[in-house]
């Protein structure tokens, strides 16, 4: 039996920690915070309880592959029964809205887009098993080729998600850039992701959205009762200082560790090992400012659970996230949920994403892009007035406060990567032959995709490392 630390307490701190310890090894998780999950945490405004990070579940068979993970390390099975996590269906993806046009995905019948959406979904709907296939398994293995051929025989040449889509000549504009949109859930533009980014709208309309009842950061307590039960020791309010070789040392004291595996941006976790060490510079992801609300708004508003609200100019604004630069305009995610829907709530809530750049700036309401951003964003999915006018209470996150969180300038997904390794195609750097003792899970380290990518991201990495512990292969 091994002595393992994990430092973080994010999604992919708490997945690894519970499959290691699951597995036998004395596994004990160090947070900083006060509370876990990372950029998934539960607040409450204005009396009202919201989740903040991320808003919705895709890829469900990710999340039955770990539980399965777990149930295999350990004697006793029944994950399912430990994590007590009911996932709930939303109707649609989504409401789009761009420029004139404003859709559901799947699109309506009777759309003029419904033929080629119908078209579009036939040739990738079919792709969630293949996905999840790559999320899930080790880059390295054998087994990932299946799924990977079908999916490259679909995308042929053409490697990205902006040229693929620009090759699909039957496929109108404004649906293009509604599929190409997606590719933000990675923190970069259509021409730094793979071509399967094109897949993801056609196999979620297919597979589903899903929400967990009670707020997505059910998810988060879920993994914490898996964690817990396997016997990880876990300590929030325990910031890590500095680490070295068997040696974790926080702000409570010293930790003997034979492994350690971060879940920290990984420009953080070089800066703990290596406190002299340069930060690495580059293009970074972008970042956002989440403005969330209570309502005092009687009625409720008329308002699907999840819309997504385009630029008029999707280029213009990915160019400005490259440069590190507000947009003239931005895309936006609005989450509106009713009294009891979802949440456990008298009073309906409200959360406005908005993309921006990854410059450490801490926004405010009254902030002009902010500002201007919300009437447009309000008009745009019909609201009489700007949605601030409708507030009870309201918080709001900014690159500022992500990056405390260890992201430079509050990037989402760490620095920008070439195209093919943002989503399942990478291979990360899990672990070096220099520091075999350093591992690695979390969104910088699994790039785009959610819940989904960081949850397979800790299935792979610990999967090399209990590899490695066991004496079938070292990994990296």
């Amino acid at each position: 039996m091994s002595e393992i630390v994990v430092v973080g307490g994010g999604i992919g701190g708490l997945a690894a920690s519970a499959l290691l310890a699951r597995a036998g090894h004395e596994t004990t998780l160090l947070e900083a915070n006060g509370w876990l999950g990372g950029k998934s945490r539960r607040i409450e405004v204005g009396g009202q309880r919201i989740d903040t990070g991320p808003s919705l579940f895709t890829f469900p068979g990710v999340w039955k592959e770990f539980l399965k993970r777990y149930d295999t390390l350990g004697r006793d099975g029944h994950a399912s029964r430990t994590s007590n996590l009911e996932l709930r269906r939303m109707p649609e993806v989504g409401r789009y809205f761009f420029r004139k046009d404003a859709i559901s995905l799947p699109v309506e019948e009777g759309h003029p887009w419904r033929e080629a959406w119908e078209k579009f979904e036939r040739i990738h709907g079919y792709f969630g098993p293949e996905v999840t296939k790559l999320l899930t398994s080790d880059p390295a293995s054998p087994a990932t080729l299946p799924a990977l051929a079908k999916l490259l025989r679909a995308y042929g040449t053409r490697l990205t998600t902006r040229s693929y889509l620009d090759g699909l000549s039957w496929m109108p504009d404004g649906l293009r850039e509604i599929v190409a949109i997606h590719t933000l859930n990675a923190g970069v533009s259509p021409d730094r992701t793979p071509a399967l980014y094109a897949s993801m709208p056609a196999v979620m309309a297919r597979d589903g959205v899903f929400v967990p009842d009670g707020g997505v950061y059910e998810i988060v307590l879920a993994l914490e009762r898996l964690a817990r039960k396997a016997g990880v020791e876990i300590r929030t309010s325990c910031p890590v200082e500095t680490i070295e070789k068997g040696r974790v040392f926080s702000a409570n004291g010293e930790h003997r560790a034979d492994f350690i595996v971060g879940d920290l941006d990984a420009n953080r976790l070089e800066r703990l090992v290596e406190p002299e060490k340069k930060p690495r510079n580059g293009r970074l992801s972008c970042s956002g400012v989440a403005i969330y609300a209570s309502l005092e708004h009687g009625g409720g508003l008329d308002l699907p659970p999840h819309s997504v609200v385009l630029p008029s100019a999707p280029d213009s604004l990915h160019a400005s996230l490259e440069a590190g630069s507000e947009p003239s305009e931005t895309m936006a995610f609005v989450n509106y949920y009713p009294p009891g829907e979802i949440y456990p709530n008298d009073k309906p809530t409200l959360a406005f994403l908005l993309t921006a750049p990854a410059n450490g700036k801490a926004y405010d309401l009254s902030d002009r892009f902010v500002e201007r951003e919300i009437s447009r964003v309000s008009e745009m999915v019909g609201l009489s007035k700007p949605a601030t006018e409708y507030f009870g209470g309201d918080v709001v996150f900014h690159p500022k406060y992500f990056e405390r969180g260890g992201g430079t300038g509050g990037a989402l997904y760490g620095h920008a990567r070439p195209f093919w390794r943002s989503g399942p195609f990478h291979r990360p750097r899990y672990s070096d032959t220099s520091r075999p003792w350093l591992w690695r899970v979390g969104a910088s380290v699994h790039p785009g995709g959610g819940i989904p990518a960081v949850l397979g991201g800790a299935i792979v990495s610990t999967g090399r490392l209990l590899r490695k512990l066991n004496g079938n292969g070292r990994g990296r």
